[in-house]
């Protein structure tokens, strides 16, 4: 056998290798998330003495009274956290009392606290009106894009109470794979406003 056969021979072994690997049947595969399986959607009713506030909220979460806002004491005793431990996520809420001439700037921090501190990483900020038939009137906002939030609120009868709620969960920030869970807990929130009435 000559060199240039073997050379021949050699080649045609490799070039019929490569044509016979390029046809197996693999098959790529999307990155994937695990799969939620989600609750029945059941509500209790939060109604505890002393709360100038009642509504609401789901039976497979708990509220949790919040007793510290970034290591300071909270303004008054009516701070309380919806605990959704399934989720991982919590429903922070903030009450504060319309005193003299502060309804206008409660009302600026609400929009500050959805706009100034999510442009960075938001895709895009949704406002929408609110009015329920309990005199509860507001502002929802839907965040897109890797937020900390991306669903949050604020409601008010505009003379005495003034209530701030925002979802967050307990993971790094990926609207991909929260999406689903933050489209099944933003009808919670949904309820929870609808079903708001002042003392």
């Amino acid at each position: 056998m000559t060199r240039s056969a073997i050379v021949y021979f050699f080649l045609m072994t490799i070039t019929c290798s490569l044509l016979l690997a390029c046809n197996s049947d693999y098959s790529y595969k999307k990155k994937g998330y695990f799969r939620i399986d989600f609750p029945e959607k059941k509500y209790q009713v939060f109604d505890s003495p002393g709360y100038p506030y009642t509504f609401e909220y789901p039976a497979y979460s708990s509220v949790v009274k919040d007793s510290s806002f970034f290591g300071d004491v909270t303004e008054n005793p009516w701070w309380i956290n919806v605990e959704l431990p399934q989720f991982n996520a919590r429903i922070y809420i903030s009450y504060k009392q319309i005193g003299r001439n502060n309804f206008d700037s409660l009302v600026n921090d609400g929009f500050k606290l959805a706009y100034k501190q999510h442009t960075d990483v938001s895709t895009g900020i949704e406002d929408e009106s609110i009015s329920t038939p309990n005199g509860v009137e507001g502002v929802y906002f839907s965040l897109a894009g890797n937020t900390a939030t991306a669903n949050q609120f604020f409601v008010s009868d505009s003379t005495r109470h003034f209530l701030r709620g925002a979802l967050y969960f307990d993971a790094t920030p990926n609207a991909d794979s929260l999406g689903i869970v933050n489209d099944f807990l933003k009808k919670d929130l949904q309820h929870l406003i609808n079903t708001l009435k002042w003392r």
